[in-house]
């Protein structure tokens, strides 16, 4: 599991991505790059880490379902996860 403060960090991120993604929008439509450079940094979407839902962890995510790669295995082999069945060939 990940530390509270980490996700919490992340959501905050999030947060002034949201909030001044309008600005950044407008900004690098006028190409004013000295303006965008006056925003905070984490006004920047590339600053946002993707998270697991359940434990937070970073590493191995998987987009479609924003788990991790232990959490969707447990998840899936729990029958917690529609459509997704257990390959065997």
């Amino acid at each position: 599991m990940a530390k509270k403060s980490w996700i919490a960090r992340n959501k905050r991120k999030q947060k002034t991505v949201e909030k001044y993604a309008d600005l950044r929008h407008k900004l690098k439509a006028e190409k004013d790059y000295v303006g965008l450079s006056m925003l905070p940094r984490d006004a920047s979407p590339t600053r946002v880490v993707n998270r697991c839902e359940i434990t937070g962890r970073r590493r191995a995510f998987l987009r479609r379902f924003r788990l991790s790669r232990i959490t969707f295995r447990e998840y899936a082999s729990a029958g917690l996860l529609p459509g997704v069945t257990k390959s065997s060939w």
